[in-house]
């Protein structure tokens, strides 16, 4: 199976960034990694062994990025204005670095948008604020408004909330949009919302899937049995369904 390394200089971010790349063809996978995950988690936790053959075959090709949570969201230290920001900053770089790094190497039509736990927000928000870049969305695990405090997830905000952090948040922007455009292309992208029975984000996911319904988007909301919000569930999950 084709594995590379790279990693660059991003003046956005203002600092280096890497990635691996597994797979020589196919459609385009983006991975987000869990909170505080690297570029290698996906690997390390088997996930990429579980997609290869798919891979192997030239199905599919994965693009395992890197996150910055303790810069942004997860930086307790800074104002929630700045996480938020920086927060922005990381989706700049994925829009203007990434996504053309991944054309440039491969010119594949079907781009997924793929990611669990805190990935999961990450790869879901993207996708459902720029659908015209994404066949395919694949979120395990998910926490779909950072806002409200579930069991010993708190709010990520500290109760501050401005424009930033609505256009941020899919349970609050999706109500409202009413842009023909986009949500044309949501209604034609393969959406799969996949939560454990026992996942304390059941109840984001539930209200994500309401939400999408009545914008007339179809979508897959699959719920496992037990908390499945691990890498033994993630690597069955993924084999499953990406």
């Amino acid at each position: 199976m084709n594995r590379e390394y790279h990693k660059w200089w991003s003046n956005r971010l203002e600092r280096n960034m890497e990635l691996l790349v597994f797979g020589h063809a196919g459609a385009k996978v983006l991975v987000f990694p869990s909170r505080y995950g690297r570029f290698y988690e996906y690997e390390n936790l088997g996930m990429a062994k579980s997609l290869e053959q798919k891979i192997k075959q030239g199905y599919l090709q994965l693009y395992c990025i890197d996150s910055i949570d303790s810069e942004s969201l997860y930086c307790r230290w800074a104002h929630p204005a700045g996480r938020i920001q920086r927060h922005i900053t990381y989706e700049e770089y994925v829009l203007n670095e990434v996504l053309p790094f991944m054309q440039d190497k491969n010119p594949h039509e079907c781009v997924i948008s793929h990611g669990y736990s805190l990935g999961a927000f990450q790869a879901t928000n993207i996708a459902l604020r720029h659908p015209h870049l994404f066949k395919k969305l694949v979120a395990f695990s998910g926490r779909y408004d950072l806002t409200m405090k579930i069991e010993n997830f708190n709010d990520l905000f500290d109760g501050f909330y401005n424009e930033d952090i609505y256009f941020h948040t899919p349970n609050h922007f999706l109500p409202n949009l009413d842009c023909h455009w986009r949500l044309g292309y949501l209604r034609e992208m393969d959406i799969v919302l996949v939560i454990g029975n026992e996942d304390p984000f059941l109840q984001s996911n539930k209200q994500l899937s309401s939400i999408l319904w009545k914008k007339e988007i179809g979508h897959q909301l699959l719920v496992w049995d037990d908390r499945a919000h691990s890498a033994h569930y993630w690597r069955s999950m993924s084999s499953l369904y990406i």
